[in-house]
């Protein structure tokens, strides 16, 4: 099995986390005042896995949006270990952009590209929107 991201203890509940590709992100478990938690990120690999993908997509099909911006959103288990019951994706796409072909990439993205995505849902419901700008 490949290495593919090490945690190092700083101080406290405050951690660092270092990819395979050399990238550190701060992970903290209190008072979160030097980084997201563990939870957070999850989130955020979400969104990042979903947005890379879509923006690729999108100029695959060259549609020439002007901006583009994911807002991740989630319900958490009352009792431990609290995963995420509910998961809410809004797609934000500005620019002159064709509908069905940002519904595409979207669909395209969550049903076979995004292994995040099909990760989390196995577990949690999951439910987007699009609004386009």
């Amino acid at each position: 099995m490949d290495v593919v991201a090490t945690i190092t203890h700083i101080d406290g509940q405050t951690l660092d986390a270092t990819t395979a590709s050399g990238h550190t992100v701060r992970l903290e478990g209190g008072a979160k005042e030097t980084g997201g938690s563990p939870m957070e990120m999850l989130l955020v690999a979400l969104g990042g896995c979903s947005a890379v993908t879509v923006v690729e997509f999108l100029e695959k099909m060259r549609q020439p949006f002007t901006s583009f911006e994911v807002e991740v959103s989630g319900e958490r288990a009352d009792n431990p270990p609290r995963v995420y019951t509910r998961i809410h994706m809004r797609y934000r796409v500005a620019g002159d952009v064709d509908e069905d072909r940002v519904r595409r990439a979207i669909d395209l993205t969550e049903s076979k590209y995004c292994s995040v995505y099909t990760m989390l849902d196995a577990s949690a419901e999951m439910s987007h929107t699009i609004e386009l700008v």
